[in-house]
């Protein structure tokens, strides 16, 4: 069978006019939301619940001396106060990346803290009682003594001699190193290159900041338990709280209910998790736990925290010869799931949307006292894009070369798709000169050249920046990132089960569990179209391990192009025996049965005729003339593992106008052309792409997580932790292009992180454009007023800014961002 085809024949069309699929329709999942009947973790209640609350180490580095529970235990209310000691578990939380021929440093990570803390926030005790607020209450009772310990914060002094080791028992803080290289080779290209570009890029640590912080909570009855979690991976979830429970699976059930967000941060099993199943089981009651906003920003997952150096090689006329990226990761104290993983995750997209000759990584990972990273939005590869698209910048303006024109030069030609890059990852199609133009329709480049030269005469520093982008996502082939492959100890196929019910009406089964996706719709689109019914006939179930297969989850923008290719291949199978009971009926072929207006109906015969409700009908209570050979019922399931990941590409673009009395940067315009391939439903495009577009904006101008040199978080709520609002970002225009991917029927590919990817090197492209003429040729985010005023003044200073000579470059002091890149953010996390 070839990649993109699927095991059966079929047609996708029914009652509407040109199928369901590619229709803007209203989500269906909306109206419980916006009538507030959403059903969250905090809206759930069981009779005879406790309330936990849990104590969180103050230190970065401590050892623990002792814990005093015994006024918090008389405290009313109170049913039971544990430490390490009163609850043992059979495991910690899992690191599930051992890739072949490296050694990775992997921590200990215990729901509960005994010996010592590693960073503010660890857990090391549990409060119970009836009381939600009485818990918290006597959370405060708890009296630790600690002992401080060192404390090392910035990754690249973590790993100088000397440093404070975060782990005693390795030696080091290097966690590991992962090096990739193929094509030419690099060293080569940078000596022969006529021009050679070289600059440090921080990427630095940001929150998942989901809406609904996480909250779980568990019912142990018998032998049997229950979980319900605000998480993306209902099954992963089960599987791996088996082992920490020392739980046989099938006693396991885990539920994820409206689930308000995730982005990443929600993809993981937290100690949390661990502790209200281990403690319901020995109570014997139900317990349930709520994130506060505080604990979310300390205890969830953070995202980047990454610093490049990297090096780009080149002829004179601007052709891209060879790269080489030298990335340092700080991964906190501890991992969660795939922490190590996420930097090199980005490393199949790491030559962008160029023909590239020679692509060079090195990755090294690092312990620092804070807690861990892992996946938010992007993971990886919008470090990747980001240092990728940023150098493109620095190199056309070493060149003196138009921007676009360099991209242009380096693109690979729509003409060589599927196009095997340096890394020997095979892009599935594009046409990035295709996206570019379509941009360029809604933005007269040359008009706002003219018109930014006038500006500057006016004093307003107005800038243009772009960021052509491909992404990686479709997560992914299992022989690709398995344990046969970079090493991952898991499989990334995708489940579905189709089931039509004797009155017509359908219900789907997904092993993807969305957090605010859409889901629900564009999966009845698919399976509607392809049963010839509305999607409002089809009911989409998710989230429940005890409904449907097993699943891997949503992540990665893999929901559609992974989750919904297994729908469309149940809903073929089902459509295929329903052409077979049809034909019987109907004393037809099966192969003369095809299905249009929402009918099946004999090919040449009009008038012969049945709809679905006809055929379910007779497969749940089958007539004398259905042969004995088919079986009753209508339902199918299917397991799909893809060939290939699928790359979605687009061109975006951003103006800014920069304030340089205060360095207040406002975003003025948007322009976003992506193309994930042939559209489901084109509201949910425009969707993600708004949200999307709207998170990178927030990394590259105000979002932060900052950890002051003793380890304390300096940001531990929205006050401090600064998230753009609808008054930070413009009206977004958005159009896309259609290019087929070849990996999967539907031919589509993902969007979900499209616009985070994009977003972050369009606004540092637009600001630097804007503040080139005063003497910055660079700086790091997050661009926040303080850190482009000092670099406004430091050039002011100089009196212009530095220029790199032919071979090597002078990045000079913006080459570590404007006001420096150690652990404090430059103007104490505000935004003026």
């Amino acid at each position: 069978m070839e990649a993109g085809t699927s095991p059966e024949s079929t047609e996708t069309t029914n009652g509407a006019p040109d199928g369901w699929v590619g229709q803007a329709i209203k989500r269906k999942e909306d109206p419980r939301f916006i009538t507030g009947t959403g059903r969250y973790i905090d809206d759930m209640t069981i009779p005879g619940m406790l309330h936990m609350a849990v104590v969180r180490s103050p230190e970065a580095h401590a050892a623990i001396v002792s814990i005093d529970k015994s006024e918090a235990e008389a405290m009313e209310g109170v049913v039971a106060v544990y430490t390490a000691d009163d609850l043992p578990v059979e495991g910690g939380i899992p690191m599930v990346w051992d890739p072949p021929g490296v050694e990775v440093n992997t921590p200990e990570h215990m729901p509960l803290k005994s010996g010592e803390v590693k960073c503010v926030g660890d857990p090391v005790a549990v409060v119970l009682g009836t009381s939600k607020y009485g818990v918290v209450d006597a959370a405060e009772l708890v009296i630790v003594e600690y002992e401080p310990k060192p404390v090392v914060v910035d990754p690249e002094a973590a790993l100088e001699e000397g440093s404070p080791l975060v782990w005693d028992q390795f030696g080091t803080n290097k966690t590991h190193e992962w090096a990739l290289a193929g094509g030419e080779d690099v060293g080569a290209a940078i000596s022969g290159a006529d021009v050679v570009v070289e600059q440090r890029i921080v990427n630095h640590r940001t929150a998942a900041a989901a809406i609904e912080c996480r909250g779980c909570m568990a019912e142990a009855r018998g032998d049997q338990i229950t979980l319900f979690s605000s998480t993306q991976i209902p099954h992963i979830t089960r599987f791996l709280m088996a082992g920490m429970l020392g739980m046989s699976e099938d006693h396991i059930r885990v539920v994820a209910p409206d689930v308000g967000g995730g982005f990443g941060g929600k993809l993981n099993t937290y100690a949390e998790e661990v502790l209200v199943c281990a403690i319901s089981r020995k109570l014997g009651r139900p317990v349930k736990w709520i994130e506060t906003r505080s604990e979310n920003m300390s205890n969830t997952a953070h995202g980047r925290d990454q610093i490049a150096t990297i090096t780009l090689a080149a002829k004179s006329d601007g052709q891209v010869t060879g790269v080489r990226a030298k990335i340092v990761s700080d991964l906190g104290a501890y991992f969660q799931i795939l922490t190590p993983f996420i930097a090199e995750l980005g490393f199949p997209v790491a030559g962008g949307c160029y023909k590239i000759g020679g692509i060079d990584l090195h990755f090294t990972g690092v312990f620092t006292n804070k807690f861990a990273t892992d996946a938010v939005r992007g993971a990886g590869r919008p470090e990747m894009t980001h240092w990728i698209e940023v150098m493109m910048d620095q190199l056309a303006q070493r060149l003196d070369m138009d921007p676009l024109e360099l991209r242009r030069k380096n693109f690979i030609p729509t003409d060589e798709f599927p196009f095997t890059t340096a890394l020997d990852i095979t892009y599935d199609s594009g046409d990035y000169h295709g996206t570019l133009d379509k941009l360029l329709t809604h933005l007269d480049v040359d008009e706002f050249r003219r018109e930014q030269a006038e500006l500057r005469e006016r004093g307003i520093h107005r800038g243009l920046g772009f960021s052509t982008y491909v992404e990686v996502c479709g997560l992914a082939p299992s022989r690709a990132v398995g344990p046969q492959g970079v090493g991952l100890q898991a499989a990334f196929w995708e489940s579905a089960a189709v089931r039509v019910h004797p009155s017509g009406s359908a219900t789907v089964y997904s092993g993807s569990s969305p957090h605010g996706q859409g889901l629900d719709t564009s999966f009845a689109q698919i399976a509607a179209d392809r049963l010839g019914i509305s999607p409002e006939q089809v009911d989409v179930l998710h989230g429940d391990t005890n409904q449907g297969p097993f699943g891997w989850g949503t992540y990665g923008s893999r929901s559609l192009s992974v989750g919904g290719e297994a729908i469309a291949r149940a809903s073929e199978r089902v459509q295929a025996k329903a052409k077979k009971i049809c034909a019987a009926l109907l004393e037809a072929a099966p192969e003369d049965i095809e299905l249009a207006g929402g009918e099946f109906r004999v090919r040449g015969q009009p008038d012969k005729t049945m709809t679905m409700a006809d055929i379910a009908g007779a497969a749940h209570i089958p007539p004398n003339e259905l042969p004995a050979d088919i079986e009753p019922g209508l339902e199918e399931t299917a397991f799909y593992d893809p060939e290939n990941f699928v790359f979605p590409f687009g061109a975006h673009a951003c103006i800014v106008d920069v304030d340089t009395e205060t360095g207040k940067v406002e975003v003025k315009r948007w322009v976003a052309v992506d193309d994930c391939g042939p559209a489901i439903n084109p509201m949910l495009i425009d969707g993600q792409v708004h949200g999307g577009v709207a998170h990178g904006i927030g990394q590259a101008l105000y979002e932060q997580v900052v950890y002051d040199e003793e380890g304390q978080l300096v940001t531990g709520s929205f006050v401090d932790y600064a998230l753009p609002t609808a008054a930070e970002v413009p009206m977004f225009e958005t159009d896309r292009q259609e290019t087929r991917s070849p990996v999967n029927s539907l031919g589509v590919k993902g969007v979900g992180e499209a616009g985070t990817i994009a977003a972050t090197p369009a606004v540092v492209n637009a600001v630097v454009d804007a503040l080139r003429p005063l003497g910055i040729d660079y700086l790091d985010m997050p661009l926040t007023p303080m850190r482009i005023w000092q670099a406004i003044e430091e050039a002011k200073g100089r009196g212009e800014g530095p220029r790199a000579t032919e071979q090597g470059s002078d990045a000079g002091p913006h080459g570590r961002g404007a006001a420096g890149s150690g652990p404090t953010h430059p103007d104490g996390g505000g935004v003026a």
